[in-house]
């Protein structure tokens, strides 16, 4: 069987992989109908982020092939989303609902597919199988009514962009939300429709590029493109979103936090950054970063989307069968979607 395997920095290739002989006991084999192209995706492989060679992909939707003996929910057949963080289901850590920091499964990166050994050494979903452990706690029933296309961009992105919004909007519902646009490209988009499902009053969206402060004034955001440098903040909001790698970037979403704000940034940042910690202090405002936890959020997402509050129309999209794979993994603009 293949798959498809970054190898050195700026290229990927087509590879060989072993037939899976036998279905871990808790686990199963899916097989991927779609496979989405994450926002870190290509930057991963360009800069050469993390060890290789290793199989690539991790937003997923398939169709269940195999089960193992001990897996009682998940069966033959079944079209499922999957999860892109792998997690056991069973130990402190995912008792308390913290499943990307998994007490079984760690790595450099944390446990996920499609990030070779700093993920854990799991497979990748740009392959003709993808074995996954802890079925019954990670397989999802895929939403009625929703392509493969749809399906599969849910697990990551789209639970990223919802979680920069959802839980500060729980704790001040109907709060305008201020979304400042960057590195990652759809997660930002995705914050808006999020955003806007979840009763938000007013959204905004700021970038330095054009084409995506069209598309989030498509999705219904009023918009900002910023020329030049960054200012150093935007009206405030009490709900924002911080999605630029450039510095002043973030700071200008920290500064236009409103007091006793909450500012997400869902951005890597590789190198140290400073923060204007005396105003954060002084004006009560949260600062939260960290890795999406799709295990987490994916429930919630799928209610939403299953619900029609959550519409994922509008998004800028690319969309590519398998074997084109290899060509347009690192060309395609915007979100790409292989399917097979």
């Amino acid at each position: 069987m293949r798959q498809l395997t970054y190898t050195n920095p700026g290229e990927v290739r087509w590879t060989e992989m072993a037939v899976p002989e036998d279905c871990p006991a808790d686990g199963a084999v899916v097989r991927p109908q779609a496979v989405g192209r994450c926002d870190l995706d290509a930057p991963m492989v360009t800069w050469g982020m993390f060890p290789g060679p290793f199989p690539v992909g991790h937003e997923v939707a398939g169709v269940v092939e195999q089960v193992g003996d001990h897996v009682h929910r998940v069966r033959p057949g079944e079209e499922v989303v999957v999860p892109f963080q792998v997690s056991c289901g069973q130990c402190r850590q995912c008792g308390s609902g913290r499943y990307a920091a998994c007490g079984v499964h760690r790595a450099a990166a944390g446990a996920a597919f499609g990030f070779g050994s700093a993920g854990g050494g799991f497979g990748g979903a740009v392959a003709d199988v993808l074995v996954v452990p802890h079925a019954d706690h990670l397989l999802f029933p895929a939403p009625l009514g929703l392509s493969v296309v749809e399906r599969c961009v849910l697990a990551d992105n789209v639970v990223d962009g919802f979680r920069c919004v959802a839980g500060p909007l729980d704790l001040q519902p109907g709060a305008e939300v201020l979304i400042v646009g960057g590195a990652a490209e759809s997660v930002g988009l995705y914050a808006v429709s999020s955003a806007l499902a979840l009763g938000a009053s007013r959204v905004r969206y700021v970038d330095t590029d054009i084409g995506r402060c069209d598309a989030a004034e498509g999705l219904g955001a009023e918009v900002e493109h910023v020329v030049g440098a960054w200012p150093r903040r935007f009206d405030r909001a009490p709900v924002t979103v911080a999605l630029s790698l450039d510095p002043d970037g973030l700071r200008a979403a920290i500064m236009s936090t409103e007091p006793y704000g909450t500012c997400t940034s869902a951005a890597i940042h590789l190198q140290p950054v400073e923060l204007p910690l005396l105003q954060m202090y002084s004006r009560g405002i949260t600062f939260h970063t960290s890795r999406a936890d799709s295990r987490r959020h994916l429930p919630r997402v799928l209610e939403a989307v299953d619900a029609g509050r959550l519409s994922l129309d509008g998004i800028p999209m690319t969309v590519a069968p398998f074997d084109e794979a290899e060509d347009v993994w690192l060309e395609a603009p915007g979100k790409l979607v292989l399917t097979h």
